[in-house]
C-alpha cells in the first residue's frame, strides 16, 4: 500500500487583491482549504480513490466569483460630494452642477460602484466618449495643479470648455502639459489645434536628423509646431501655393529667431541649388519624407500602390499592376491582377495624383540613391516611388528609375543629366517620391513619473 502525502497550495492572490479600494478585511470569495494533509491510497484493484478530490476541485471552481478588477481614482472626490447618496450623484451630472473638473470624478466613484459606460449614459445623458473625456481631462488639469501652483489665471482659463482642450495634450508629459496648456491659452486655440499642437511636440524628438530639425527648439511649443508645418512643406513641389502657405503657418507661430530664420531662407528659397543632404536641398524636385507611426491611420485619404523589391529587377517593376481602384460602397479596393505586396500610404500630392502608373519599389537601403552620403544610407531601408507613366528623361535635375546594366540586374536611381550623358532617353519611371521608414525613438518616452 502506497500513501502520498499532498501539501494544498494557497491561492496566488486574496480577495483584498481583487477589491483594493477596500480598506477594511473582506470575506475571500474563494471557499476555505483545509489545512489537513490529504491522503491516497493505490488500491491493487485499480480502482482510484482519488475521484472525490478532483470533484471537489472542480466544484471550488465553479463557485469561484468573478471581480472585474476596478482601479482607484486619481483624482479624489471633494468634500461636497463624499456625503451624497448614489441618486444625488448621478443627478449632479445628469444637470451638470458645478464646473466640469468638480463633477468630472463622480464617474469613477459610480463606476465602482457598478455603473457601466452604458448605464450611466442613461442615467445621465452623458455619452461614454464624455466620459473619459471628462475622467482624462482631469486628471490632465491635476498634473498642471503641481507644475503650475504658482499661475492660477493658466488654470481658470480651462474653467469652461476645458476638457476638451486638456483632453487632447493628455499623452505629453508633465512639463510638456504646461508649455503647452500656456501655448493654447495665449494663442485661443481650439479642440483641433490643441491636438495639431501635442502631436507636434510628441512628434519632434522622433524626427531628428531631419532636414532642419536643430534650428527648431524642443523646449518651445510654438517652435515645435512650426517645425511640424515646415516638415509638412516640403511635402509639396517647390514653387506651389501648398508649399508657400505651410512655410507661411511656420512662420506665424514659430518662436525662436533661429526658427524664424530657417523658415525665411526656405521661403525666399535661399537653399534652392546648394549642396545638401536631401533631394530639395540640391534643387531637385523629389521630396524625402519620413513616415511617421500611426499617419496613415490618422489620413484622411490614402493611396494603394504596388511594390516590388529590388531584386525583382526591371521584370517586377513591368509586371506591376497599373490599375487599382475602389469598388461599391464600401469601396473595396480592386487591382486589374494579382499581386503579393502592397503599400499604403497618405495621399501625399506627389502620389495623390499618380492614377495608374504608380509603382513603388523597396531597397534594402538608400546607398542607391545619387545624392550626398549620410549615415542613415546604410542604416535603413527605403521606398522609392515613381510614375511609370512618365519614362521619358526629360530633365536634368530629375531622377529616374533605371536598371543597373542592360541585363536588368537590379535597380537604381539616376539624375536626369547623367542619364543624358549616356546616351538614356527613357527610363523605367520618374522619381516622384522617397519614404523613409517610421521610427520609434525611445529617448522620448514619458517616464512613470511623467503619467498622472
Amino acid at each position: 500500500m502506497l500513501s502520498v502525502t499532498v501539501n494544498p497550495l494557497k491561492p496566488p492572490f486574496s480577495s483584498a487583491f481583487l477589491n483594493p479600494l477596500n480598506n477594511h478585511s473582506l470575506h475571500s470569495p474563494l471557499p476555505k482549504t483545509s489545512l489537513k494533509p490529504i491522503s491516497a491510497v493505490f488500491s491493487p484493484s485499480g480502482q482510484s480513490q482519488q475521484q472525490p478530490q478532483y470533484q471537489n476541485q472542480n466544484q471550488q471552481q465553479q463557485q469561484q466569483l468573478y471581480r472585474p478588477f476596478r482601479p482607484p481614482p486619481s483624482t479624489p472626490l471633494t468634500s461636497q460630494f463624499h456625503s451624497l447618496d448614489t441618486a444625488n450623484r448621478l443627478e449632479i451630472l445628469a444637470n451638470r452642477l458645478g464646473l466640469w473638473f468638480e463633477y468630472a470624478p463622480l464617474i469613477p466613484a459610480l463606476t465602482r460602484e457598478g455603473f457601466t459606460p452604458s448605464s450611466l449614459e442613461e442615467a445621465t445623458g452623458i455619452s461614454g466618449v464624455e466620459q473619459n473625456r471628462l475622467v482624462v481631462a482631469a486628471q490632465v488639469r491635476d498634473s498642471l495643479v503641481q507644475s503650475t501652483s504658482n499661475d492660477p489665471e493658466l488654470l481658470a482659463s480651462f474653467d469652461l470648455g476645458g476638457a476638451e482642450l486638456l483632453y487632447e495634450i493628455r499623452l505629453l508629459s508633465a512639463q510638456q502639459r504646461a508649455a503647452a496648456a500656456r501655448y493654447i491659452v495665449d494663442n485661443k486655440l481650439d479642440a483641433k489645434g490643441a491636438q495639431d499642437l501635442a502631436r507636434a511636440m510628441k512628434d519632434f524628438p522622433r524626427r531628428r536628423g531631419d532636414k532642419g530639425w536643430d534650428s527648431f527648439d524642443y523646449g518651445i511649443a510654438g517652435d515645435c509646431l512650426s517645425f511640424m508645418y515646415y516638415r509638412q512643406s516640403r511635402e509639396h513641389t517647390n514653387p506651389s501655393e501648398e508649399r508657400t502657405s505651410a512655410l507661411e503657418l511656420a512662420l506665424e507661430v514659430a518662436k525662436s529667431e533661429k526658427a524664424k530664420n530657417r523658415v525665411l531662407e526656405e521661403l525666399k528659397g535661399a537653399n534652392e541649388g546648394k549642396g545638401g543632404e536631401e533631394g530639395i536641398e540640391s534643387g531637385v524636385r523629389v521630396p524625402v519624407v519620413r513616415l511617421k507611426i500611426g499617419e496613415v491611420a490618422e489620413a484622411s485619404r490614402v493611396v494603394v500602390l504596388p511594390v516590388c523589391r529590388d531584386e525583382e529587377r526591371e521584370i517586377g517593376v513591368l509586371d506591376a499592376p497599373r490599375e487599382c481602384r475602389s469598388e461599391g460602397e464600401f469601396g473595396v479596393v480592386a487591382a486589374e491582377k494579382g499581386w503579393k505586396r502592397w503599400v499604403v500610404l497618405p495621399a501625399w500630392e506627389p502620389v495623390a495624383g499618380l492614377g495608374n502608373g504608380g509603382v513603388v519599389v523597396s531597397f534594402v537601403d538608400a546607398r542607391v540613391l545619387p545624392w550626398k552620403a549620410n549615415r542613415w544610407y546604410n542604416e535603413e531601408a527605403i521606398l522609392v516611388v515613381a510614375d511609370r507613366s512618365r519614362k521619358e528623361v526629360a530633365a536634368d535635375d530629375g531622377f529616374y528609375l533605371v536598371a543597373i546594366d542592360s541585363n536588368g540586374e537590379g535597380l537604381k536611381v539616376e539624375r536626369g543629366s547623367a542619364l543624358k550623358e549616356k546616351g538614356v532617353t527613357e527610363s523605367l519611371g520618374t522619381v516622384v517620391l522617397v519614404v523613409r521608414p517610421p521610427r520609434e525613438e525611445t529617448d522620448d518616452q514619458l517616464a512613470d513619473e511623467d503619467w498622472e
